[in-house]
């Protein structure tokens, strides 16, 4: 089992995801906007996590991506397994058969290696994304039914007061304008 940058990522995505999951499909630039993660390495991992079946895409406005199980049936170990690979044991080379061992697999003491891989695989299939979730509600982090609006879309809802020009706006304008001075 590889723990990852990439991996920790997903994590933090998939919950996103699985906290605002009632507000529909939710847009990798939503995603990126609330956890600081680049669109592009979301567009990546969201390519592997929609190949593992973890996540459903919807295309088209209003689109975007939610979950593609339940969340109390994704695990940890799913995610991981889905953005980083199948861990180092069963890996294969064409041909089916076993790929070359790595430099921690040639130390002497594989049996302590693949105790505690078995271990942590183990762990991490045992927290779902449904727990996880939970935790951050129960840590104060409330759940969007939608995405709060930015300033600039705040500015241009503002209602604008009509005001009486104080210069002409054409030719004739002109003539009524110098009489009223």
């Amino acid at each position: 089992m590889r723990l990852t940058t990439k991996g920790r990522l997903a994590v933090v995505a998939m919950i996103d995801v699985a906290l605002h999951h009632k507000a529909g499909p939710i847009a990798l630039g939503v995603i990126s906007r609330r956890q600081s993660i680049s669109i592009s390495y979301l567009e990546q991992m969201f390519s592997d996590l929609r190949r593992h079946d973890l996540v459903a895409s919807t295309r088209g406005p209003g689109g975007g991506y939610t979950l593609g199980r339940g969340s109390e049936e994704i695990t940890v170990a799913d995610i991981l397994f889905a953005v980083n690979g199948p861990p180092p044991e069963t890996r294969r080379v064409a041909g089916g058969k076993k790929a070359a061992p790595t430099q921690a697999e040639r130390c002497t003491t594989p049996e302590l290696w693949d105790s505690l891989n078995r271990n942590v695989v183990e762990f991490l299939d045992s927290i779902t994304l449904r727990k996880l979730a939970d935790d951050q509600l129960a840590l104060g982090v409330p759940p969007l039914d939608r995405e709060p609006a930015r300033k600039a879309e705040l500015v241009a809802r503002r209602p604008v007061k009509p005001t009486r020009p104080n210069a002409p706006n054409s030719v004739f304008e002109l003539s009524k304008f110098g009489r009223l001075a």
